[in-house]
């Protein structure tokens, strides 16, 4: 347990294969953190992680990435989600591909994961003690994107994609008292989010959801905020990045299994290269 460092996970969709095989290396070398947050893809990839189930996110992801059923148009026009969300946060953890689930409660690590609240906009963040035995609809509920899955009704609050409110929850974490932390990226150094253009189809989809339609409006700065606000923690020494070095072959759709497991052994090659690093950063808090 690297005791004192955070681990601080973006989402990003099929680009969390990235975070899955940084992960991976993480979990074959028993590099685990007393506190884990992710949102989305990171905090569906940490589930794995935390479970340690070596393996079981690239199985999950990229083997089934062709399924239909993961993943497709058919899913769209039949349930109006392109991801199906019951197969992979019901069908796979419980009869496909078994989640380990009595490792993850018995295991020492907080895990939070955030979401957004439709009503307010506002980043919504749960822990181990507040989802109990729900880790998967809270797992789903941070997943849930705009326009291609619905909205999850959760402790009476209405919950969509954690990325929306705090796509990279680093302040989160420092608010918990993890002053240094490990950041997983799924975005090249020099990508910057650029505004929406299509804020009148979020106010048709959503109009009765204004904190919704203002978080989604404001996305982009918030985005392109924390990234500047990173790159300054990065350099007092606070964070520890970790992100993709080539250029990006996989977008948040990518269903091209060979695209996809390019993308995993980038993230456990970076991870297996910076881990001289990684472990000195770690001892240098001690």
């Amino acid at each position: 347990m690297l005791n004192g460092v955070g681990l601080v996970l973006e989402g990003g969709g099929m680009r969390g294969v990235y975070t899955a095989g940084v992960l991976e290396y993480f979990l074959e070398n028993q590099l685990f953190f007393p506190y884990v947050i992710g949102v989305s893809a990171g905090a569906c990839n940490a589930a794995s992680y935390l479970s340690k189930q070596k393996g079981r996110n690239k199985t999950v992801t990229i083997q089934y990435a062709s399924d239909p059923r993961y993943i497709s148009w058919r899913n769209y026009f039949k349930n109006r989600q392109f991801f199906g969300m019951d197969f992979i946060f019901d069908e796979i953890p419980n009869q496909h591909v078994p989640y380990h689930y009595d490792v993850f409660y018995n295991g020492p690590s907080e895990f939070v994961v955030g979401a957004t609240d439709c009503l307010t906009g506002e980043a919504v963040y749960f822990n181990k003690r507040d989802y109990g035995q729900e880790l998967l609809t809270v797992l789903r509920a941070s997943s849930s994107l705009p326009f291609i899955a619905p909205e999850i009704t959760y402790q009476n609050k209405i919950l969509l994609d954690g990325g929306i409110s705090d796509p990279i929850p680093i302040k989160k974490a420092q608010s918990d008292g993890f002053k240094k932390n490990i950041v997983i990226l799924t975005r090249n150094m020099d990508y910057r989010k650029k505004p929406s253009k299509f804020h009148f189809l979020v106010n048709r989809k959503y109009p009765d959801y204004k904190g919704l339609q203002r978080a989604l409006r404001n996305r982009y700065q918030m985005y392109n905020d924390t990234l500047a606000f990173l790159e300054k923690e990065e350099e007092k020494g606070n964070v520890f990045i970790i992100r993709p070095l080539k250029p990006l072959q996989v977008g948040r759709m990518e269903r091209n299994p060979v695209r996809l497991e390019e993308l995993y052994n980038q993230g456990y090659e970076d991870a297996k290269v910076l881990s001289g690093k990684i472990v000195k950063y770690v001892q240098s808090n001690n």
